[in-house]
């Protein structure tokens, strides 16, 4: 065989294969995952939920494609996110961890799956029918955030048995989840004798105000709630609590970990690998109002004592005891 054949007959293989990984590329289901974080906030997160993808059987780049779409923080663009990934026509809409973009999703489409992760109750938020059947095209985890609310500020006062107001943190354009978590905060604070000061932000600039606020009508601690807002936002919120000298409580181990006190809420990496394991069972032909919302039980404490050092504070022992994990 001549030299100009071979590379002919070699050149026309390398069209063959590179026709062929497009069209196989092409076929592949396409997941569209919808963060209300940033692309590099909580990178472990997005690991784990590609290892409960791996345990129902897909790959990404291997047999399955995920088209990103980050709101970072900007909560407001749920709708247009979720518009675009429609467009898209997406197999399966993720939505981990921000309630805004689930219910902007469920507005959206009626007919493609969505399979979402939130600290939120879904039913009273309007996402699904009921936890055991959930209707619709709507199915996935609920944290149990919330519901912790009233265990968080009984930590607070645990760490700061002394103070008796305490400020407590909510995104207000996030109100079915502002409402709840302020509802329940408010009957622990009356049941503890405490004053609670509810505070609104929705962007960094709102955050710095509830910080002078808090300062000014001397609050002796904060409380955010379980709005993920306040977790993409986390180095922000640290560097507030260190330099008003705050002690402050969160639903999520990334405000401890970027310099807060402490948190107590649910292990979100167990969810999102459970979360990728939902979308790979949604994929292989479940559907979601056959799939009952799972509940996270979990929940993990997590205490910062260089930031207790650098506020000036000592934590009980009983309380470093019941710790998950503390960062010195």
């Amino acid at each position: 065989m001549s030299r100009r054949k071979f590379f002919a007959l070699l050149g026309g293989a390398a069209i063959t294969w590179s026709f062929e990984a497009r069209t196989e590329q092409a076929m592949m289901p396409v997941i569209g995952y919808l963060s209300g974080w940033s692309p590099n906030d909580a990178p472990e997160y997005l690991a784990y939920f590609r290892r409960g993808l791996a345990d129902a059987g897909y790959i990404e780049g291997k047999n399955v494609t995920i088209e990103f779409r980050y709101a970072e923080g900007h909560f407001e663009r749920a709708s247009q996110l979720v518009a675009s990934l429609v467009q898209r026509r997406v197999r399966v809409i993720v939505i981990p961890n921000t309630t805004a973009s689930a219910v902007a999703a469920k507005a959206a489409t009626q007919t493609i799956p969505i399979v979402f992760s939130l600290g939120s109750n879904p039913v009273e938020v309007g996402l699904v029918r009921s936890l055991g059947q959930p209707g619709g095209n709507v199915t996935g985890l609920s944290a149990l955030q919330t519901a912790v609310t009233a265990k968080r500020l009984e930590l607070l006062h645990e760490l700061m048995p002394a103070v008796t107001v305490i400020a407590f943190l909510v995104n207000p354009a996030n109100a079915a989840l502002a409402e709840s978590d302020t509802r329940e905060a408010l009957e622990s604070a009356r049941a503890l004798g405490l004053g609670l000061l509810v505070l609104n932000a929705s962007n960094p600039r709102e955050i710095d105000a509830a910080f002078g606020i808090l300062v000014h009508e001397r609050a002796g601690a904060l409380l955010t709630n379980s709005e993920s807002l306040f977790m993409v936002h986390s180095d922000y919120i640290a560097a507030l609590t260190t330099r008003y000298k705050v002690p402050a409580l969160f639903a999520y181990r990334e405000n401890v970990v970027a310099g807060g006190l402490i948190s107590y809420g649910a292990d979100f990496l167990g969810a999102a690998r459970e979360l990728g394991r939902y979308t790979g069972r949604v994929l292989n032909g479940e559907k979601p109002s056959d799939l009952p919302v799972q509940q996270a039980t979990k929940l993990q404490l997590v205490i910062n004592l260089k930031a207790a050092k650098t506020l000036g504070l000592k934590v009980p022992l009983l309380l470093l005891g019941r710790a998950d994990e503390v960062i010195e």
